[in-house]
């Protein structure tokens, strides 16, 4: 079903573009989706991994104890993989029925640090330059996919989820965010007592990453919450 999606998709894209290079853009779609399929050993991560919420659905039927399945490959939950992709109702529909926000995967992740870390797809780069000179569709879409990915993370602090959590590398998700210069999200983070003073493995706060990178605004953030 998904694959079909965005088959459909770059085919209508394909027509806009130069040198056969729809046909190779849907060639590599086609790759990605089948590894990513081969990545969620679970069918209800690959489920969610791939937006399909009546799959998601039928196997929480089933057993109730699939909501918090970890995956073998890379102990990804459904609620981890949903956050990846940042897949809103499959996100809602778990948190709904009581999905642990804390679990971690391998990595020592929770759905937060996805979230955060949460860039825009190459089709969405790729609508986005297409439709910009059309009438601003391309700016608006944007706007919106920033706005989804700004309330993914309001449902995930809102459902408890440890604002503070570390993964492998020591980082927390407001590590990631200012990595990121996400300037939405940083404040949101610090509403739910993010700490900007804890260390990495590399021995750097979030505040010092701010440094490193010159975002003065978001230093600023920063040490007012410190």
């Amino acid at each position: 079903m998904f694959g079909a999606r965005v088959s459909r998709r770059l085919q209508r894209l394909s027509l806009r573009l130069p040198c056969g290079l729809g046909i190779r853009l849907a060639a590599a779609a086609r790759a990605a989706v089948a590894f990513a399929g081969r990545q969620c050993g679970q069918p209800i991560c690959q489920a969610a991994y791939q937006n399909d919420l009546g799959q998601v659905w039928r196997w929480v039927k089933e057993d109730g104890n699939y909501i918090n399945v970890q995956d073998g490959f890379n102990g990804d939950t459904p609620l981890i993989c949903a956050c990846r992709r940042g897949h809103m109702r499959i996100v809602s529909f778990l948190l709904r029925r009581n999905a642990d926000v804390n679990l971690k995967n391998q990595k020592q992740r929770t759905c937060l640090h996805y979230a955060v870390k949460k860039r825009f797809t190459f089709f969405d780069y790729l609508l986005i330059i297409l439709l910009m000179p059309v009438l601003l569709i391309g700016y608006f879409l944007m706007v919106s996919k920033t706005k989804q990915n700004e309330a993914l993370v309001r449902m995930l602090l809102n459902a408890g989820v440890e604002v503070n959590a570390i993964d492998c590398y020591g980082c927390t998700a407001l590590h990631y965010a200012c990595e990121m210069k996400n300037q939405t999200l940083i404040p949101l983070l610090l509403e739910a007592h993010a700490n900007p003073m804890i260390k990495n493995k590399h021995g750097e706060t979030s505040l010092d990453i701010a440094q490193r990178l010159k975002f003065p605004q978001i230093e600023l953030m920063l040490r007012k919450a410190s």
